[in-house]
């Protein structure tokens, strides 16, 4: 296989200071590159649609909501790991934007729940739905038992930077 920067970044930290452990960036620097340019593509893509990663958060996380698709706002930012001013800010937004509505909450009278509208439904499909698309075109030079097994190997590193929160 053909050599990347990666592997002349290795090589260059290994006879610089041959005691660090620099193998494992084989892995980590990749992963960093490959999310790098991921991220980009998809800040691209749903910028197309008036949206950033952080609206298809939570519009995809009200999609996979039982209907009809409500959650409340500290479900929001602690499944998002976002604060919760920085929610406030992403829930008026999409509000304004018609994408979300806040409803009373039934449970308590002071609290309110974020429910997807059914224009944000529509947007966030197409909007991940293009991405989706982007993304298996990236994957396709792969074939079907390289990606389980890459699948495989980064899921298995994941539960171990991760608690088993199913998110």
């Amino acid at each position: 296989m053909e050599r990347d920067w990666i592997d002349n970044v290795v090589e260059h930290w290994s006879a610089l200071q041959p005691s660090l452990p620099v193998e494992a960036y084989h892995v980590t620097g990749r992963i960093s590159r490959i999310a790098a340019r991921l991220a980009q593509g998809q800040d691209e893509i749903f910028a197309r649609y008036g949206l950033n990663r952080g609206d298809v958060g939570v519009l995809s996380a009200l999609v996979m909501a039982r209907p009809p698709h409500t959650l409340s706002p500290t479900q929001l930012f602690r499944g998002l790991m976002l604060s919760s001013a920085g929610m406030t800010k992403r829930l008026d937004r999409l509000e304004r934007r018609g994408l979300v509505k806040r409803r009373p909450d039934p449970k308590d009278r002071r609290g309110v729940m974020i429910q997807l509208s059914e224009s944000g439904r529509r947007l966030v499909a197409k909007a991940v739905a293009e991405n989706t698309r982007t993304e298996a075109e990236i994957l396709k030079g792969l074939g079907p038992k390289e990606r389980r097994l890459l699948a495989d190997s980064l899921r298995a590193l994941l539960h171990e930077l991760e608690p088993a929160t199913g998110g």
